[in-house]
């Protein structure tokens, strides 16, 4: 035993219970999906757009999007269906390591491949300047996209991490920061989040009047991830839907019901999950000063990074305590550029790393101050879209019970560390 192993030996972990946090289900059932997006794309605007013969560029995310494989698939076949070829883009700014191979082993982690989605999937990082905003910035777009003979715009719409507006995380942002790949992304970003609330929309408007846009589909999620909305909307129509389908979204939001808390056990970040790694607006753990939102924690521990993020520790600098095991997992190459690009720095900082799951959590609850060492509030959650199954402390045990929205599931017990002090359910995983 070294230092480390003497100074947290002492430190009591509490018991945890299961529970199960209950949010509105509504959703849209997976096996209608493909035909939800077929009637929305025929009843739209879009529908008139699409012409035989044309390429139609769809655009691809970065994010863990519900059924974003099968949404994507919908639309490439409608396409078709219409006598146009379409083939996808990577729509991720600087995600992937800001590299065209980065960013389709992104796309291959959702299930997104040449094979999946039977057509073209073309990844560059060039782009085409298609005239300044109007403050004066050069507006970039994919080059593919940009000399396609139109663009499908297909995101998910809900709220943004690093700051608030009418337009916020959705199909304004998929355009200006999605599209615009590295170049743009680094544009938008460079005089910080503060100005996003003006220049999301104001590039959107470049893209709307330059760009061969065709239209968007907008997809809602409910609090448990799943698809609640799909709708689809012409071009002209983006600009005035959009603010009221994120307001729509704000009130579907999940979130932690124990507030305020010590320790918060995150098992898992990463990039699918959120733009932060864990979503804020469910940790309370902003990279900017320009939202709020989400539950107070004194101290926040990350254990792991997920699979899908390749890497990708962004949002490892918004907990106090991660493990070895993450921090092995981080990739400088693949982290960085998007700081290097968004210009927030916190986020991709190193926290105190300890050994295993066990000392990471022991240290979080030393450190805490003023706090019931007996019975701490402690609250811990695979990741940040996965929020309906947690596990709270015993002294939380009074405030579950008396929340109608909450069911406790589980007995009292103790945190179920293997050998290694690592959790033997680490990410869900049945004990």
């Amino acid at each position: 035993m070294g230092a480390i192993s003497e100074l947290l030996a002492d430190v009591k972990l509490p018991k945890m219970v299961e529970i199960r946090q209950e949010f509105d289900h509504t959703h849209l059932e997976v096996s209608d999906i493909p035909r939800i997006v077929h009637d929305e794309l025929a009843a739209s605007g879009i529908d008139a757009r699409i012409k035989p013969g044309m390429e139609i560029a769809i655009t691809a995310g970065s994010r863990g999007v519900s059924n974003i494989a099968m949404v994507l698939k919908a639309i490439a076949d409608y396409v078709k269906e219409k006598g146009a070829t379409p083939f996808l883009v990577p729509a991720m700014g600087s995600h992937g390591g800001a590299t065209a191979e980065g960013q389709l082993e992104v796309l291959e982690a959702f299930g997104i491949t040449p094979e999946t989605m039977e057509c073209e999937i073309r990844s560059s990082m060039q782009t085409v300047v298609l005239g300044p905003s109007e403050n004066g910035k050069p507006v970039h777009c994919d080059k593919h996209a940009a000399e396609s003979d139109g663009i499908i715009v297909c995101g998910r719409v809900k709220t943004h991490t690093a700051f608030r507006g009418p337009y916020e995380s959705g199909i304004c942002k998929m355009m200006g920061i999605g599209l615009g790949k590295q170049k743009g992304a680094e544009v938008l970003h460079q005089d910080g989040f503060g100005q996003m609330v003006d220049e999301v929309p104001m590039f959107a408007r470049v893209f709307l009047e330059k760009a061969p846009i065709l239209g968007a589909l907008a997809l809602v999620e409910n609090a448990y991830d799943q698809t609640r909305e799909i709708i689809a909307l012409d071009k002209d129509e983006i600009m005035d839907e959009e603010p009221g389908i994120l307001a729509r979204s704000k009130t579907y939001m999940p979130r932690i019901l124990f507030d305020p808390v010590d320790v918060l056990i995150v098992d898992e970040i990463g990039k699918n999950c959120s733009g932060d790694g864990m979503d804020p607006n469910i940790t309370g753990r902003f990279a900017t000063p320009f939202a709020t939102g989400g539950i107070k924690a004194q101290r926040v521990a990350v254990l792991d990074l997920t699979d899908e993020t390749h890497g990708n520790g962004n949002g490892l600098g918004l907990a106090e305590v991660t493990t070895m095991r993450a921090y092995k997992k981080f990739d400088f190459e693949k982290t960085y550029p998007n700081s290097i690009t968004n210009t927030v720095m916190s986020v991709v900082m190193i926290p105190m790393v300890l050994y295993n799951d066990k000392q990471a959590i022991q240290e979080a609850l030393k450190s805490c101050n003023f706090i019931d060492r007996e019975n701490p509030r402690v609250v811990r959650i695979v990741n940040t879209m996965e929020v309906g199954r947690i596990w709270i402390s015993e002294a939380l045990l009074p405030e579950a019970l008396a929340n109608p929205q909450v069911t406790v599931v589980g007995e009292p017990q103790e945190f179920p560390f293997d050998e290694e002090g690592n959790l033997k359910n680490l990410k869900g995983k049945a004990y």
